[in-house]
């Protein structure tokens, strides 16, 4: 059966590999994200796959340089940490070495740096208030982003919210 001819479902291979570029127009995906899109659109399994694999070949749909961009975005503009963009990724369907090879890219202490401005900046916004409300705030912030608890207290010592000011 050719590619253009109507294949089982009620969409041609041509209008399924629009609706895939249509997709990926606003933004990169993952491949199992586009493959559930596809699916949701009404595309069957095997045009689906098809799609996918000419998109692969074309250098349009790949996983792992998806999941590097969606990496450095959520870092730079969220300051998200290791732990949350490994969850995000994992949602979004990308296969667990591609995800342990982004993550470990991402330098502890650049992590660190990148929680401490972000701790800095919320301190200079609540610094007028209490110690405990402040701490309080900044913690929340942080644990939100997805930072650990001993960066946390690593972050809080360094801006002197340590448990000898409580």
């Amino acid at each position: 059966m050719r590619k253009e001819e109507v294949s089982q479902g009620a969409l041609t291979y041509s209008e399924a590999m629009d609706i895939a570029l249509h997709a990926l127009a606003p933004r990169a995906r993952s491949r199992a994200e586009l493959h559930d899109h596809l699916i949701k659109r009404g595309v069957d399994q095997e045009s689906a796959a098809g799609v996918l694999d000419s998109l692969e070949l074309q250098g349009l749909l790949n996983d792992l340089e998806f999941a590097k961009i969606w990496s450095e975005s959520r870092q730079r503009q969220k300051k998200l940490s290791k732990r949350v963009i490994t969850s995000e990724l994992r949602q979004k369907g990308v296969a667990a070495d591609i995800i342990e090879e982004v993550v470990s890219e991402i330098d502890d202490e650049e992590e660190y740096a990148m929680a401490f401005a972000l701790a800095e900046k919320k301190y200079r916004s609540c610094s007028n208030l209490d110690p405990d409300v402040a701490y309080r705030r900044i913690s929340s912030l942080l644990a939100r982003k997805g930072f650990g608890h001993q960066m946390m207290a690593r972050i809080m010592n360094q801006l002197r919210l340590g448990d000898e000011q409580f």
